[in-house]
């Protein structure tokens, strides 16, 4: 610098030209190659942090006068997202990735429907993962107890014991690695150990030793099932009948089933018979009414007065079969059904309930009712409910100009 001149350099007095901005691909570049490099959870954050900046930075797709899209940054933003695929994929793995294995494999163990053979291959995939676990951890597993629930039971064991090492990504790296791939072994070995459901229905009822009752002499008719059906109703047997239900969805099979319920209306069969009621299905609210059931009688309630005739009708024979004088007030309301049938229904009903309660109304109907079989059902209510003035209500009529009428109040007199 000479003398008297007072000029500085521009390096020095910062006075030069800005340096250009990195290009939006020149910083994905850069992510790219420090993504390549990359060796620890740290590393991926900031590079994480860096494709943030990017994607902030990217401009926003326009729309032309006809809406269709213009992005500018495509190619960036696609080669973006990738780099973010890239990023994930190096992450991990972590403590997080194995218990959450194990979860779903414990709540796999504890809910699926496994046959025998299944059973066996589950407790051998939970013990292989036990050894590898305990060799990882430095813990000794075993199974403490009988069954697939205390499999489960310590599968959670050793979720539980993972979750609460504190395992780093980094440090850990490899301990954490070989929990998963025997997390994920024990989850593939779950997967493909045998279910119920993996059967034909013919091999489920093998299994549970459905057509153990069948011999050349008693195997009659086809299929075989059929025949065994039979003979477990003639023995009074409802669980392999049950058990038949459940699994046949055919038709054919299930109408079967149901009349040979119908038989001999066993009490266990209750729950089935009453699922399949609930549609307003004739043939199981008949069931019903064999059963006997009380727990039936406020779904039954329920289709009285629906208009359908013949619902209502095997509907008041269920509730007179069943018995439940709670029912009463329900029957009687359709004495007053605008249809002959339902009201002779409803009165026989109210005989079989044997409410005293109903003797009034009956005497009504009795009196009242345009149809002759109408009163002729009051007339057997009556005596069927039996009390003095029931029968003498009813004797009353043995001149009545139907004969049906006449027919029941000299079975009265008789009472």
């Amino acid at each position: 610098m000479s003398d008297g001149d007072d000029t500085t350099d521009e390096s020095e007095a910062g006075g030069g030209e800005d340096l250009p901005a990195a290009t939006l691909e020149e910083r994905l570049d850069a992510a790219a190659d420090d993504l390549e490099a990359a060796e620890t959870e740290g590393d991926l954050d900031d590079v994480e942090a860096d494709l943030d900046a990017i994607e902030a930075d990217l401009p926003e797709p326009t729309a032309d006068e006809d809406g269709e899209e213009d992005d500018p940054a495509a190619e960036e933003r696609e080669r973006l997202g990738d780099l973010r695929d890239q990023l994930a994929e190096q992450r991990g793995p972590y403590a997080e990735d194995v218990t959450e294995v194990l979860d779903e494999a414990e709540t796999t163990i504890e809910e699926s429907e496994w046959t025998e053979t299944g059973e066996s291959e589950v407790s051998d995939a939970v013990e292989t993962v036990l050894d590898a676990a305990g060799e990882e951890l430095g813990e000794s597993y075993a199974v403490d107890g009988e069954g697939l629930d205390a499999a489960a039971s310590t599968v959670a064991t050793v979720r539980a014991d993972v979750d609460g090492a504190d395992l780093d990504a980094d440090d850990d790296a490899e301990t954490i690695a070989s929990l998963l791939e025997a997390a994920e072994t024990l989850a593939e070995d779950l997967e493909a150990a045998e279910v119920w459901s993996d059967l034909t229905v013919r091999q489920q009822l093998d299994a549970q030793g459905f057509y153990d009752v069948l011999s050349p002499e008693n195997r009659k008719d086809y299929p075989p099932e059929w025949s065994a059906i039979k003979i477990y109703a003639e023995q009074g047997e409802p669980e392999p009948i049950l058990t038949a239900l459940e699994k046949y969805e055919s038709d054919f099979m299930e109408e079967n089933i149901l009349d040979a319920i119908e038989r001999f209306a066993p009490e266990a069969a209750f729950e089935a018979v009453h699922q399949r009621a609930q549609r307003r299905d004739t043939h199981t609210i008949r069931i019903l009414g064999r059963i006997g059931d009380e727990r039936a009688c406020d779904t039954l309630v329920d289709f009285l007065g629906g208009g359908d005739v013949e619902l209502e009708k095997v509907t008041l024979r269920a509730l007179g079969a069943i018995g439940d004088q709670e029912t009463t007030q329900a029957v009687a309301n359709r004495l007053d059904a605008d249809d002959a049938e339902i009201r002779s229904t409803a009165a026989r009903s109210l005989g079989m309930l044997g409410d005293t309660r109903a003797v009034d109304p009956l005497s009504d109907v009795l009196h009242d009712d345009e149809a002759d079989e109408v009163r002729a059902s009051a007339a057997w209510a009556l005596r069927q409910i039996g009390t003095e003035d029931a029968l003498d209500t009813v004797t009353d009529y043995a001149g009545d100009r139907s004969y049906i009428v006449q027919a029941e109040a000299k079975k009265a007199a008789g009472d």
